[in-house]
C-alpha cells in the first residue's frame, strides 16, 4: 500500500542497493517520511534477517511518537511488533521487529549482548545532529560489522549532512540514496531590533508577533520555538492572556510532558492550534497543519560545564542550519511564514552549523560505557570524527579518581556497577555510596541540586534582607544542607513565587530541582536501592559528595585563609559566603574560573567538609606516600620528608632521615645557580682557569681538552656541593681541588704552557693574558713597556697569536694589534706626535731610535 510520502520514490532503489551492500546512506529532508517508512521497507521487502530493526533517535519524545505512528500504520498494538525504549521506559517485547530507541539505549544493550545477535539492522536517524551517542553507536556498529557481524545492515539517515564524507567513512561498497521533499515557499521575516537573551523580552516578542500573525490570517496553525520548558510555560501563560489567541488551543510540547499532553500537541484538532515547543519539533516530528513559525533563535544545548565538571544545558543561539530547519516547518503542507526574533544582520553572525557533541561534551560517561563493553581504548574504534585526545585523557583521569578505572586503564568491579546507571559517573558513584551509607534520598537531592541553576535567587533582595544562606544555613559541614532546607521550604509552599522570593529562593529552579530529584529516586529504586534513611548522620552525606567529586578535593593553605590547593595541581579561593568554616580539607562541587581584569581567579563553591581518614577509607587507590627532598629556605638546608598524599595534596608529613648525598648536592647546586648560595672561593681566578681550558678545547681535542659549558659547569658545582646539606657548608667549601680534578694530571703542564696565565715578552717582561668567551686572547701593556719589542709569542699549540692592547700613559688603548713591527713602522710616528704633546714629561724616542 502506497504511503504517498516523498520517501517512497527511494523504495525500489533501496531494494536494489540492499542486494549488494549492508551500508546505506539516505539523505531526505525533514517531512519526507524517512523516519517512519524506511524501517518498514526493510521488514516488508525482506531486506534484513529475522532480527529487529533498531531505529536510533536523538530525542525521547520523537522516539515514542514515531513508534506510535508506525504501530498505527501497521495496525498493531504498541509494544508488540512495533515498540520503543527510552531511559526509564521500555515498551517492547520479544516479538518486536521495529524498535525505536534513544541512542544511549543501544550502548547499554551492547553490555549484555556484545554481538547484538537479536538485531538485523540499525537505522541512525537524524545523524546530522551529531549527538555524542550517535557517533559512538555508529563507530561501534561499524567495528562490529567489520569483525563478527558482516550481515548487520547499517542505514545512516540525514536531512542536511554532506553525504560524501559519510560514504567515505563507511568505506567501499556503501551506497547513497537521495530523496526530495515536498516543500512550499516560506516567507522569512526578521524583526527590526534585537530582543537579547532575557526570557521576558523573548516571550513578549513572541506573543506580540503571534498576535499579529493570527490577526493577519485565519489559516494554519502556529509553531513557536522556545529554548526550554521554563520559557515554554511563560509563553503559554502569556498567550492565554492575549486577545488574539484566546480562541486558539494553546499547547506546550517538550520531553518532560506526560504522553497524553505530547500527543495532544502533535495530533489533529478542531480548533486552531498554537504549539510552543523546544527544538524537539525541529526534526524527526512532522506536525500537520503548521503554516506559521515563530523562532526565538535560542536552544538549550548540552555542553561540558568546566565549573561543575559535568555535562549540562547552556542557553545558546542556534545556528543558521537549525534556523533553516525550523523555518521549513512552515512549508510542509502549504506556503507559510517564519518570523525570526532577531535581526537580519544578527543572522549573518550566527554559526553555520552546531559544533558536534563529541567536541563539546565531557566523555567520562561514554568512556566508562566503552570500557564496560571491553573497549578500554576509545581511539581503537573507527570514528566518523575522532574525539579530542585531551577530552579522553580528562575522562580517563576522572574515572580513575572515581575508582571506575584501575591504574592500567582496565575497568574495576565498581566501574562495571557504575556503568549500569544511565547518568554521569559522578552521580552513579554517589548513588552507590548512598546505598551503602543509607542516605539515598539525601544524595538524590544533592545530585539534583548540582544539575541546573542555583536555588538561590540573585535578584529582588531588599536592603537589609538577610541573605538566604543565613536564613537556611548556619556553620555546618556542607553548603548543601542550607540548599536542602531551602528546597524543602519551596516544596512546603508549593513553589509559590512570592513566598520563595521573600525567602531568597528561586521558585522555578526549586521546581526543576524537584523534577530531577524524583528522576534520581526512580533510578535508585530501579536498581533496588532502599530509600528509607538510616539515623541521621551528616557525615554519610558528606562522604557521598566526596566520592562523586573525588577530583575536586581541596586543602586550605593555612588557618584563616581562603586560599586552597586543589587536587591535580590546581589552586583556588573559597567563596566567602560558604557556611563551611575552618575545615582544613574540603571538596568543591563547583570550580569557577573568573577573569578579573588581566588576572584569572579560580573560585571554589558548594563546599563540603571531608576528613583525611575518609580519603583512606573511600579512595585508597589515590593515597600514597611520597619521599620529598627539598631545600628549605627558612632553615637554609636540605631536608628530607615523607608526605602522605591524596594525589598531589599533602595531608601529613613526617621526617624522612638524612637525604641522599647526590640528591642534596643537586638541590644545593640549584641554589648556587639561582644566586641564593655564594661559593666564596669561586673567584675570578677560577673563572680565568675555566676560560683557559675552553680556549684550548678548540685546538687541543687530540690532547684530551674539552669545553666546559653550562652542563659541565653544573657538574663541577654539584661535585663541590657533594657531602654538604647546609648553605654554610657549601659557602665555605674549597673549589680548587674539584676544578683541577677536571683535567687529568698530565694536562695541567700543557695548560700552563699553551694557555699561560702570563705571557713572557722579550725574555724578561710578563703580561697577564685574558681569554674572552668570544674572540682572541689579549694582554695589555703601556707603550713604553713595548719599546724594542717587535713580535708576540704564539700560544694554543702555535695556532693563535694574542692581541696586544697598547696603552697610553692614561691606561687607555691607543692601538690594538697582533703586528708590533708594523705598528712601529706605520702607526707609531703619528701616535708619537699626539702623545708627546699631551705627555711631555715621558720619553718619546724617534722610530729609528727604537731597537
Amino acid at each position: 500500500m502506497s504511503s504517498g510520502l516523498p520517501i517512497e520514490s527511494l523504495r525500489a532503489a533501496l531494494r536494489q542497493a540492499a542486494q549488494h551492500t549492508r551500508r546505506l546512506v539516505i539523505q531526505a529532508p525533514t517531512g519526507s517520511g524517512k523516519s517512519t517508512q524506511i524501517p518498514q521497507y526493510l521488514i516488508d521487502d525482506a531486506l534484513v534477517g529475522d532480527g529487529q530493526v533498531v531505529v536510533l533517535q536523538p530525542r525521547r519524545l520523537a522516539t515514542r511518537l514515531l513508534a506510535t505512528r508506525v504501530a498505527h500504520e501497521r495496525n498493531v498494538k504498541l509494544g508488540d511488533a512495533v515498540g520503543y525504549q527510552v531511559r526509564f521506559e521500555d515498551v517492547s517485547s520479544p516479538r518486536t521487529r521495529i524498535k525505536f530507541e534513544t541512542e544511549g539505549i543501544i550502548l547499554r544493550q551492547w553490555l549484555s549482548d556484545p554481538q547484538l545477535k537479536h538485531v538485523s539492522a540499525i537505522v541512525f536517524d537524524e545523524f546530522h545532529e551529531r549527538h555524542l551517542y550517535a557517533d559512538i553507536a555508529l563507530a561501534r556498529a561499524l567495528h562490529l560489522q567489520q569483525t563478527v557481524r558482516p550481515d548487520l545492515m547499517l542505514v545512516v539517515m540525514s536531512a542536511t549532512l554532506d553525504i560524501d564524507p559519510l560514504c567515505d567513512y563507511l568505506g567501499p561498497g556503501s551506497v547513497a540514496l537521495t530523496a526530495s521533499g515536498r516543500q512550499y515557499p516560506v516567507d522569512i521575516q526578521y524583526i527590526d531590533e534585537s530582543v537579547g537573551d532575557r526570557t521576558d523580552a523573548i516571550v513578549e516578542a513572541a506573543v506580540r508577533v503571534c498576535d499579529r500573525l493570527i490577526r493577519q490570517t485565519d489559516r494554519g496553525d502556529v509553531l513557536i520555538f522556545m529554548p526550554g520548558a521554563f520559557e515554554i510555560q511563560r509563553t503559554v501563560r502569556a498567550l492565554q492572556s492575549a486577545d488574539a489567541s484566546r480562541d486558539c488551543l494553546i499547547l506546550p510540547l517538550h520531553g518532560e510532558l506526560p504522553p497524553h499532553e505530547q500527543d495532544a500537541a502533535v495530533g489533529p484538532s478542531s480548533k486552531r492550534k498554537i504549539i510552543v515547543s523546544t527544538n524537539v519539533a525541529e526534526t524527526s516530528l512532522t506536525i500537520d497543519g503548521i503554516e506559521l513559525v515563530i523562532d526565538s533563535g535560542w536552544a538549550r544545548v548540552p555542553r561540558f560545564d568546566p565549573h561543575r565538571s559535568i555535562n549540562t544545558l547552556f542557553l545558546e543561539r542556534i545556528s543558521r542550519a537549525s534556523a533553516d530547519q525550523r523555518a521549513g516547518r512552515a512549508g510542509r503542507t502549504a506556503p507559510g511564514t517564519c518570523v525570526r526574533l532577531w535581526t537580519e544582520r544578527e543572522h549573518q553572525e550566527r554559526a553555520l552549523h552546531e559544533v558536534p557533541e563529541i567536541n563539546r561534551l565531557d566523555l567520562a560517561e561514554a568512556t566508562l560505557g566503552l570500557s564496560a563493553a571491553g573497549l578500554p581504548d576509545p581511539l581503537a574504534l573507527p570514528w566518523f570524527e575522532c574525539p579530542p585526545a585531551r577530552a579522553l585523557t580528562q575522562a580517563q583521569r576522572l574515572l580513575g579518581d572515581l575508582g571506575a578505572l584501575a591504574e592500567d586503564g582496565s575497568i574495576t568491579d565498581l566501574g562495571r556497577l557504575m556503568a549500569q546507571f544511565p547518568v554521569h559517573p559522578r552521580y552513579a558513584r554517589m548513588l552507590i555510596a548512598a546505598r551503602d551509607f543509607g542516605c539515598v534520598r539525601q544524595v538524590a537531592l544533592v545530585c539534583a541540586l548540582t544539575q541546573g541553576r542555583s536555588i538561590w535567587a540573585t535578584r529582588g533582595r531588599t536592603p537589609g534582607q538577610r541573605a538566604p544562606r543565613e536564613r537556611f544555613g548556619e556553620a555546618a559541614d556542607s553548603d548543601f544542607f542550607a540548599q536542602m532546607r531551602a528546597w524543602s521550604y519551596a516544596v512546603r509552599h508549593r513553589f509559590d513565587v512570592r513566598r520563595c522570593r521573600e525567602a531568597g529562593v528561586h521558585a522555578a529552579a526549586a521546581r526543576q530541582i524537584d523534577q530531577v530529584y524524583r528522576a534520581f529516586l526512580r533510578l535508585a529504586e530501579s536498581h533496588g536501592f532502599a530509600l528509607e534513611a538510616r539515623a541521621g548522620d551528616d557525615a554519610a552525606l558528606c562522604r557521598c559528595v566526596l566520592v562523586g567529586f573525588a577530583d575536586h578535593v581541596c586543602r586550605r593553605r593555612g588557618t584563616g585563609t581562603l586560599q586552597c590547593d586543589v587536587a591535580h595541581g590546581r589552586r583556588g579561593m573559597l567563596v566567602r559566603d560558604s557556611i563551611v568554616q575552618d575545615a582544613p580539607l574540603l571538596v568543591a562541587t563547583e570550580i569557577d574560573e573568573i577573569q578579573t581584569g588581566r588576572e584569572h581567579e579560580v573560585r571554589l563553591s558548594n563546599m563540603t567538609r571531608v576528613e583525611a581518614d575518609w580519603l583512606t577509607e573511600l579512595l585508597p587507590h589515590a593515597m600514597h606516600e611520597q619521599l620529598d627532598i627539598r631545600y628549605d629556605v627558612a632553615t637554609k638546608q636540605v631536608i628530607q620528608e615523607i608526605h602522605y598524599q591524596y594525589h598531589d595534596l599533602i595531608l601529613a608529613t613526617r621526617p624522612g632521615g638524612a637525604p641522599a648525598a647526590d640528591a642534596a648536592a643537586h638541590l644545593l647546586a640549584d641554589e648556587v645557580e639561582r644566586g641564593r648560595i655564594v661559593l666564596r672561593h669561586w673567584d675570578a681566578q677560577v673563572e680565568a682557569w675555566l676560560a683557559r681550558v675552553n680556549f684550548l678545547a678548540d685546538f687541543g681535542a687530540d690532547y684530551g681538552f674539552s669545553a666546559i659549558g653550562p652542563t659541565e659547569r653544573r657538574l663541577l658545582i654539584e661535585q663541590i656541593c657533594l657531602g654538604c646539606t647546609r648553605m654554610k657548608e657549601v659557602a665555605q667549601k674549597p673549589v680548587w681541588p674539584v676544578i683541577h680534578a677536571w683535567l687529568p694530571t698530565g694536562l695541567l703542564p700543557v695548560l700552563k704552557k699553551e694557555a699561560p696565565e702570563r705571557l713572557a715578552i722579550a725574555g724578561t717582561r710578563t703580561f697577564r693574558l685574558h681569554y674572552p668567551e668570544q674572540g682572541t686572547p689579549y694582554f695589555e701593556a703601556r707603550i713604553q713597556e713595548l719599546f724594542g719589542v717587535k713580535s708576540i709569542p704564539m700560544i694554543g699549540f702555535g695556532h693563535v697569536q694574542p692581541l696586544v692592547h697598547i696603552l697610553a700613559p692614561n691606561q687607555r688603548p691607543v692601538q690594538i694589534t697582533q703586528d708590533l713591527a708594523g705598528f712601529w713602522l706605520h702607526h707609531y710616528p703619528g701616535i708619537r706626535q699626539e702623545l708627546k704633546r699631551r705627555y711631555p714629561k715621558h720619553a718619546w724616542p724617534e722610530r729609528g731610535e727604537i731597537a
